[in-house]
């Protein structure tokens, strides 16, 4: 792929060699397990044991066990699915769109994110099928001929989720596992055991670094990634349309599918930084994961906090224009009812606090930023459960109106979601690199001919 890089600035600190880079990046696959690991797969898996403890009851008993009533009928189940939906969402972005735009601070970071965006799915794709309190009849949301005769509502936009949320877990997977084959061919090559060797083989696909090879493995990937980048777009979209096609006031709104990418794109973002500080720590990848790497993500977390914050302030505008009284009060009881509090953490989370960002010294910052990012993640789960909570629990009779307090099952089943999220990237950052070996091979100084438009993998 011919493209010229000679205009940026080096995304790797520390002149390592092609040799140390292979091995720097190898190097957890090939020790085992130390403490740190055994502790942090320990609290991970301890909380997802909770989680499935808190989903067993629910099986038992039913979602009677949950915080749902009437008027409350959605609770944490579309909560937590609309926010996981988002995490998945910055892993193809950085992937596939930054590719695309030739940015080549993706290619560090690229692998983990796309990871990420796979767990995150799953995680995610758990709560439609358990929130319909019938999980055995999910089945019927796949339009496949039956016995009963009995056809999917495609009206319904439940059911565009099911689409939607597949084909993106699909063609991330395919564009996963498709830059990971030089990667296997390289862990192939290098190893001393025969079972990985093996393994690593099967997974190649009978890779041999060719020229010839790696013309038609740069066409599937540009491929591959300009089918992905829509799905960027249309996934968060299509979960908004969950809301925005109803004609409930507080959702009926036509800003619901932007705002939704933009604060999924945010919240993603916050989760990948959150994840990256640990792992470049513990794995000693400073040099591939660099500062550099995780300043720019701090100002798309910067850039896309301020459009949460705009729409925010434009829902103001929209109730307030519409003159519909049912639809002003919505917004005033978001602000000032019951769930006041609720509103007002999601503000300062997602709005104040990373106004930090536009000073360099904090962009680049490990503690500050952390901090930062948990409060954004935490302000975008809370921007769901605003949506999500306070335009139901005050219906339009004063006697329908009721409180919606979530129970231990509802926390339990939260708490669990992270952990399957945490314990899946625990387990990927010991089987698979963690960073694409050939991508940051290409970039390393001294890799490419001093000639403009090298042949490489971007």
């Amino acid at each position: 792929m011919s493209t010229d890089y000679s205009i940026e600035a080096p995304s790797i600190h520390g002149r390592l060699s092609l040799a140390e880079i292979e091995e720097l990046v190898a190097q957890p696959l090939d020790t085992k397990p130390d403490k740190k690991f055994f502790i942090a797969i320990t609290l991970s898996t301890g909380a997802l044991l909770i989680g499935a403890f808190c989903l067993t009851i629910t099986f038992l008993y039913g979602i009677g066990m949950w915080g749902n009533n009437q008027p409350v009928g959605w609770g944490f189940g579309i909560t937590n699915f609309v926010f996981w939906v988002g995490i998945g969402h910055a892993g193809t972005l950085i992937s596939a769109i930054l590719f695309l735009l030739r940015q080549r601070w993706r290619t560090g970071i690229a692998r983990f994110s796309e990871a990420m965006t796979i767990f995150a799915v799953m995680c995610a794709g758990i709560f439609p099928v358990i929130h319909t309190g019938r999980p055995w009849l999910a089945g019927y949301l796949l339009p496949y001929p039956n016995q009963h005769g009995l056809w999917i509502n495609f009206t319904s936009p439940i059911i565009w989720d099911v689409f939607a949320v597949s084909v993106y877990l699909s063609v991330s997977l395919i564009f996963w596992y498709t830059g990971l084959i030089p990667d296997f061919a390289i862990l192939r090559d290098r190893t001393t055991s025969k079972i990985k060797k093996t393994i690593y083989s099967i997974f190649s696909l009978g890779w041999r670094h060719s020229n010839r090879h790696w013309q038609h493995y740069e066409k599937a990937y540009v491929i591959l990634a300009g089918f992905a980048t829509p799905l960027v777009l249309s996934v968060h979209t299509i979960v908004s349309f969950d809301f925005a096609v109803s004609i409930l006031p507080g959702w009926h709104t036509t800003i619901f599918p932007p705002y939704f990418v933009a604060g999924a794109i945010f919240s993603g973002f916050a989760m990948v930084v959150t994840v990256l500080v640990i792992v470049r720590k513990i794995f000693d990848l400073q040099n591939i994961i660099t500062m550099d790497h995780l300043e720019k993500m701090n100002k798309v977390i910067l850039a896309t906090g301020m459009m949460v914050g705009y729409a925010y302030a434009t829902e103001f505008f929209i109730a307030w224009y519409s003159g519909v009284q049912f639809e002003q009060f919505v917004f005033i009881n978001r602000v000032f009812g019951p769930y006041a509090w609720a509103y007002w953490i999601m503000v300062s989370c997602n709005v104040i606090i990373p106004q930090l960002f536009w000073v360099k010294k904090i962009r680049r910052s490990i503690p500050i930023m952390m901090v930062i990012v948990i409060l954004v993640n935490v302000g975008m789960w809370f921007e769901r459960f605003v949506i999500v909570v306070t335009s139901l629990h005050r219906d339009f009779l004063p006697s329908s109106w009721g409180m919606f307090i979530p129970t231990v099952y509802d926390l339990g089943i939260l708490l669990g979601s992270f952990g399957l999220f945490f314990t899946l990237v625990i387990l990927f950052t010991k089987t698979l690199p963690v960073v694409s070996i050939s991508e940051v091979k290409a970039i390393a100084e001294g890799s490419q001919p001093t000639h403009h438009g090298g042949n490489h993998h971007g």
